[in-house]
């Protein structure tokens, strides 16, 4: 039985590989490049495990894409202090709102759902993201199920896809690293080299 479960959650992933939109890839790594070019930001909202992938891809896009990017959830005093005060629907909106939002920044949703009010599911999101639209920033996710909220609104969106209905949520999250690995690494985005890799190139150099 572990071993069956091993083999077919393997075998889910190569057949998600495949399946993932990549004009949708592409077209989050062109929007990335404007947003980069026009001097723009990119704010990174997530929750649970997206709050933490979240966290992880401020480092990347900062320090391999230099884009100037934050999260909300790498500040655990704002956070709790907004939730406290004006509660946790409004969170991440507020935080926006003083970030001073702007048309040449991004909203990059990290979200298995992609939010969804009427379910209240994430409500906390799509209140960014109508906020962000408003204020004419650009919004990228990187989503599963159907996508939610954020695939709704979305410039550019990529949908994880559902393979297998019990194990939405850990390939969502484990494909959210995929993509933006993939999109920070790309020749185009990637303006500092990564530490292995360079290492590496010195050692064939020599």
């Amino acid at each position: 039985m572990v071993t069956d479960y091993i083999h077919n959650y393997l075998s889910e992933v190569k057949q998600i590989v495949d399946e993932i939109d990549r004009d949708s890839v592409k077209k989050m790594v062109d929007l990335i490049l404007r947003i980069r070019m026009d001097g723009g930001r990119l704010f990174f909202l997530g929750v649970g495990g997206g709050a933490g992938n979240a966290s992880h891809a401020v480092n990347d896009f900062r320090k391999i894409a230099g884009i100037e990017a934050y999260t909300p959830t790498d500040n655990v005093s704002e956070l709790t202090a907004r939730i406290n005060d004006d509660g946790w629907d409004t969170v991440f909106l507020n935080w926006l709102k003083g970030c001073n939002l702007n048309s040449k920044d991004g909203v990059f949703v990290l979200s298995v759902g992609g939010g969804n009010v009427k379910k209240n599911i994430s409500a906390n999101l799509v209140h960014a993201l109508e906020f962000a639209k408003k204020a004419g920033a650009k919004v990228l996710g990187i989503v599963g199920r159907d996508g939610g909220y954020t695939a709704e609104v979305a410039d550019a969106c990529v949908i994880v896809p559902t393979v297998n209905p019990e194990a939405i949520t850990p390939h969502t999250e484990s494909f959210q690293a995929v993509i933006w690995h993939l999109i920070i690494s790309h020749p185009l985005v990637k303006v500092s080299e990564m530490k292995w890799e360079s290492t590496l190139n010195k050692t064939k150099k020599i």
